[in-house]
């Protein structure tokens, strides 16, 4: 064990480990009530902030902004208590979800000082993504990360492909731009500038097609063609790029089984399941466990 463990020993209590177990894990039937509760909550305080915009509920605005405020302060409670329960709090405040955590209760507090920030509450729905933890979702939990790898194997390439991207439809923005002005027949008031047209170039390379510009000149029209046909071409190449690099993180996949634990100094997850200690810190996992076998050592002592 590390000097860090001896002296987190010492410095946490038994029921501090164990609460930390209860709101952080997930293994333990206290620690997955809890998670059950506080997802029961989320999507309680989400329903209430999406309920309260609809034009017809406005007779129950005092009840959903009764219920707002007790969601907040639970989840307000609960943030500050997983800074209390941790080794190292500041792990805590700058990780994914403890940035959310804070995110989630902020906007409740603006209300108070200025108007319309309700809505940003919905962002409360992220911490959802708990779900995969709190249900023991280890193996989609490992799929979340082969597939963030694979997209960040590939960003290089993925960057060289936008470049190409907008250098392509800068060309065809401006080309068409100057085919639509000069034609008789051309879309002159839709194709009014260069960035304009670009705008037009973007939205036929994406398929995404609005309609709200298009070419009428003849050549207008053959240039949008081409371009359409080339977008089916373009949309596959970032697919290849991720697929190749995802299917290299499958080879990867180690036949452990992964838990759900998380180490309470680093807060990193994606342990096997018959781990002692933190594989990226070295700190042990079931600091609470440890501390119970130590205190029935010097009970047996005694």
């Amino acid at each position: 064990m590390s000097k860090s463990s001896n002296k987190s020993n010492e410095e946490f209590s038994y029921y501090r480990e164990k609460l930390y177990e209860i709101i952080f894990e997930a293994d333990t039937a206290t620690g997955r009530l809890f998670d059950i509760i506080l997802l029961l909550f989320i999507l309680g305080s989400v329903v209430v902030v999406m309920l309260d915009t609809v034009p017809n509920m406005e007779q129950y605005h005092g009840l959903f902004y009764t219920l707002e405020w007790i969601f907040t302060i639970f989840f307000t409670i609960e943030y500050f208590t997983r800074i209390y329960t941790v080794h190292r709090p500041i792990k805590y405040i700058t990780s994914f979800f403890g940035v959310i955590d804070l995110i989630s209760i902020i906007p409740t507090y603006l209300t108070l000082f200025f108007a319309g920030t309700s809505s940003l509450m919905v962002v409360r729905a992220l911490r959802l993504l708990r779900v995969f933890r709190i249900f023991k979702l280890g193996n989609f939990l490992f799929e979340g990360q082969v597939i963030l790898k694979a997209l960040k194997e590939s960003r290089d390439k993925i960057l060289v492909f936008m470049f190409f991207i907008l250098v392509m439809v800068t060309i065809f923005g401006t080309v068409i731009f100057f085919v639509e002005t000069q034609s008789a027949l051309g879309n002159k008031e839709s194709f009014s500038s260069v960035p304009k047209s670009v705008y037009w170039a973007i939205v036929t390379l994406s398929t995404v097609g609005y309609g709200d510009i298009y070419p009428t000149s003849p050549l207008g029209q053959f240039l949008s063609s081409i371009l359409m046909i080339l977008a089916y071409a373009v949309i596959a190449v970032p697919t290849g790029i991720v697929t190749a690099e995802f299917s290299k993180g499958h080879k990867r996949k180690q036949a452990k089984k992964i838990s759900t634990q998380v180490c309470s100094f680093c807060l990193k997850d994606g342990h096997d399941d018959d781990s002692e200690y933190c594989k990226y810190c070295g700190e042990h996992l079931h600091l609470a466990d440890l501390i119970a076998q130590q205190k029935r050592r010097n009970k047996e002592k005694k």
